[in-house]
């Protein structure tokens, strides 16, 4: 099939890469013209390390232009962070067609900026758009046009925006990712998956001290002790309970199963855990006020359950605390805008009718 790849990070040449491992023609779109040129001049090859040893794939096209890397596509693949989604929206707004599928992995509820985006621009194509719970490989690029694919996500929670063009998203997602994809009902279901708000902010607050005392610190190795998981998975439990008053259903794909060695196999399979820590490419150097994950997992992601929650009626302390704590870190109030409902224009919504916006679009 015939796939866009939007991004220049991690997780956009993971994806590119092992798109056209599989097959697949694939169009790769940055915004720097520079990095572009400096692609192509190397022949616009990736280099993909995964356990089956190194893999040279050529992609189809690789371009600043965002209307040719989109035009045709059954698939638009973007997994840039949460805070760059506005700005790529806007870029990708006006060229959406029908049938085609924006998929967000994760989103942090990117999906309706993503939908709103393009109705602001005028443009009544019937796309749709979704988002899962995690990124669908654990890699880190290694070089400008080389990535390793530590571990490929087995299970993908899919959450579809509106939920009645469902059916078709599913079906495009699926055959990007065969056998990975479970359908979770709507975009806000897809949301409450998003792992990165749950896993980071108790890795990077309760280990602030080390991660900025050494050189490269790793947080899901030294940095997950016994104390940090209970949190984490106090953490969790306000995430299931919100998934739970707005009447979600199960599997809520806990993150302790991400741990677990036995019991129900979680995202990206049994033993991940283990893989990640022993691959020794999250042993990073981590600048608390810039990295994503206090500026997407923890600011972003935490408002928005926070945001949500308050229509559930649902108590999130941990959620609340972690965003004060986070906040005073970077010297800014994260309990201040952030991706909340309101932010996202729902805040005036009750919750039949965020659900029948869910349901049925614009």
């Amino acid at each position: 099939m015939k796939i866009a790849v939007l991004g220049g990070g991690n997780g956009s040449f993971a994806a590119a890469g092992d798109f056209a491992l599989s097959g697949h023609e694939v169009r790769l779109w940055r915004r720097d013209a520079d990095q572009v040129a400096a692609h192509r001049a190397a022949g616009s090859r990736i280099l993909v390390k995964d356990h089956n040893g190194r893999h040279e794939v050529k992609l189809a096209l690789i371009t600043a232009d965002i209307a040719e890397s989109v035009n045709g596509v059954e698939l638009i693949l973007c997994p840039a962070p949460a805070f760059a989604q506005p700005g790529i929206a806007g870029l990708l707004a006006p060229h959406l067609r029908d049938g085609q599928v924006v998929f967000l992995p994760p989103a942090t509820f990117g999906s309706m900026i993503f939908a709103q985006a393009a109705r602001d621009a005028g443009n009544h194509a019937k796309a749709s758009f979704a988002e899962t719970g995690t990124l669908p490989w654990l890699t880190r690029k290694h070089g400008p046009f080389e990535v390793a694919i530590t571990i490929r996500a087995k299970r993908l929670p899919v959450g579809v925006f509106p939920l009645d063009q469902a059916a078709h998203a599913l079906e495009v997602i699926g055959r990007a990712f065969p056998g990975a994809i479970e359908p979770c009902g709507d975009a806000l279901s897809g949301a409450l998956m998003n792992a990165g708000p749950i896993i980071h902010p108790p890795l990077i607050v309760m280990n602030a001290g080390p991660i900025e005392h050494f050189e490269r610190w790793d947080i899901h190795k030294e940095g997950t002790q016994a104390a940090i998981r209970r949190v984490t998975d106090a953490l969790d439990a306000e995430r299931i309970a919100v998934r739970e008053a707005l009447g979600y259903g199960a599997p809520h794909f806990p993150l302790a199963h991400h741990y677990a060695k036995e019991g129900e196999i979680w995202m990206y399979g049994r033993g991940s855990h283990d893989r990640l820590t022993d691959s020794g490419d999250w042993r990073e150097r981590i600048v608390l006020t810039e990295h994503r994950y206090m500026r997407e997992d923890l600011r972003l992601g935490l408002s928005l359950l926070v945001s949500v929650a308050g229509l559930a009626g649902v108590a999130t302390p941990l959620a609340k605390a972690f965003l004060a704590i986070g906040g005073a870190v970077c010297g800014e109030d994260f309990a201040r805008g952030g991706r909340t409902l309101e932010t996202l224009g729902l805040g005036d919504l009750r919750k039949a009718e965020l659900q029948t916006l869910l349901r049925n679009g614009f």
